[in-house]
């Protein structure tokens, strides 16, 4: 089936905790996750306030005056140490706060994947307790003159992990999704909504059954009015590093072989970015 839209998928019936809402929620999410890997969701019980807090806070962050990068030789691949801006007071505990309610959304969505994909609510649950997830607040210029053609906020890609749940604002030129037919399809901004796609490694641990989408971000139109400065959080969902990722028992129909050789979330992270650095390419949401 090729879809021709994202669908809005609302996921009170699930929270509500009945069997026939976990399973309604189940079968649209597959749905979507089959046909075009990308989906909308409401109700998912994320404070408003924690949302307007960070979003402000990301705003008065890419504000400041532009200083060195920071980076740790030594660190960890994934593990590195946090380091904060010292003149946005509030502005640690905030993210903290964000990338931790995040997780839990990425719990409760891993959960509606194991439903979807048959197999017991908590699959997931041991694999994703010590995640290496990453939180990235990304601002795009509202470029009003002197765009080339073909030029976009950030070219084609997909995304590496589980899935990536992103915050965006209500400014033109947003998020589009390549169907099956190759046609760019707009992401329905919803106000208090979050947009939700899938991952190459959750394509690899269903053995493509669910597909990590082709997406970009596109420049407003040259003759809009006002400032169409576009800010959005995105959270990137990744699997502890030692989970081994291996074709899902339902994704196997008898008699075939998996896809892909098992391999560990972390060496796919990893290999994923050696391929990056090697290859160049564009990384956002």
């Amino acid at each position: 089936m090729t879809l021709q839209y994202v669908p809005i998928i609302n996921l009170a019936p699930y929270f509500g905790g009945t069997a026939e809402g976990k399973a309604a929620v189940a079968k649209e999410v597959n749905q979507a996750c089959r046909d075009i890997g990308f989906l909308v969701i409401t109700q998912h019980q994320i404070p408003a306030e924690l949302i307007e807090r960070v979003s402000k806070l990301t705003g008065n962050f890419f504000d400041l005056p532009a200083e060195p990068y920071y980076s740790e030789e030594l660190a960890g691949p994934h593990f590195a140490p946090n380091v904060w801006p010292t003149t946005l007071p509030g502005f640690d505990t905030a993210y903290a706060e964000y990338f931790d309610a995040m997780g839990d959304l990425a719990r409760s969505l891993m959960r509606i994947f194991a439903l979807a994909l048959e197999l017991p609510e908590p699959f997931f649950d041991d694999k994703i307790d010590n995640h290496i997830s990453m939180f990235r607040s990304l601002r795009y210029p509202h470029l009003k003159g002197g765009i080339e053609e073909g030029q976009l906020r950030a070219g084609a890609h997909t995304d590496y992990g589980s899935l990536t749940i992103v915050k965006p604002d209500g400014a033109l030129g947003g998020l589009q999704v390549r169907n099956r037919e190759r046609t760019w399809i707009d992401v329905p901004y919803v106000e208090d909504g979050f947009v939700v796609n899938i991952g190459d490694l959750m394509m690899q641990w269903t053995n493509d059954q669910w597909i990590s989408t082709l997406h970009r971000v596109v420049n407003p139109p040259e003759n809009v009015d006002g400032d169409q400065q576009r800010q959005s959080l995105v959270f990137f969902h990744q699997p502890n590093y030692d989970v081994m990722v291996k074709c899902l028992p339902s994704c196997l129909p008898a008699g075939d072989e998996p896809r892909y050789a098992p391999v560990t979330s972390g060496d796919h992270l990893q290999s994923k970015f050696v391929r990056q650095t090697t290859f160049g390419g564009s990384k956002v949401a």
